[in-house]
């Protein structure tokens, strides 16, 4: 069997332009503010997964300034949070369906309203009025300073876990169950 030696050039014309491209770097981007974060938790057979983008408090008073009291905001940056759920599941004692929700608050100093949304994916803004599939309420608690906004399950048993939203020191639980 006779072997052939490759002799061929490049198909193309190579322009001064298009070498530059094929040859150097990108140029690298500045990185974001607000970094991408996700957490996924198992709960009995039930899969739970959080896409966010994470504000930084920065020095900033976080709650009744920067995120005012009594206006629906979405806890993350850019596109919108979201939240899959593999199962249906509980919520602070209510039913929500499986499936993938774009995840809302308003907090108050006292109570927060969490608003999972069937508008899916949206950016940040503005709040998708008429969509929501479930409203809970939670009650916050204070914590340890938290820079960067985080969504994390500090317990997970059985059936059930905690959820909680967690930025500067406030900390609002959310109860999961899966029936």
């Amino acid at each position: 069997m006779k072997r052939r030696r490759f002799t061929g050039y490049l198909s193309f014309p190579m322009t001064l332009s298009s070498y530059i491209i094929l040859c150097l770097p990108l140029a690298a981007q500045a990185p974001r503010p607000s970094q991408h974060g996700s957490v996924s938790q198992q709960i009995a057979d039930t899969l739970v997964i959080l896409e966010y983008n994470r504000p930084v408090a920065r020095g900033r008073e976080l709650f009744g300034k920067l995120v005012p009291w009594g206006r629906i905001w979405n806890p993350g940056a850019d596109d919108a949070t979201s939240i899959t759920l593999s199962t249906d599941v509980q919520v602070n004692g209510q039913k929500l369906a499986s499936g993938t929700y774009s995840l809302w608050a308003e907090p108050q100093p006292d109570r927060w309203t969490i608003i999972f949304s069937r508008a899916h994916p949206v950016f940040h803004v503005p709040y998708p009025a008429g969509k929501d599939a479930l409203r809970v309420m939670a009650t916050p608690r204070t914590g340890q300073h938290m820079e960067t906004l985080a969504f994390y399950f500090p317990a997970v048993d059985g059936k059930k876990a905690e959820l909680v939203l967690h930025w500067g020191t406030v900390v609002v639980p959310l109860e999961l169950e899966v029936p």
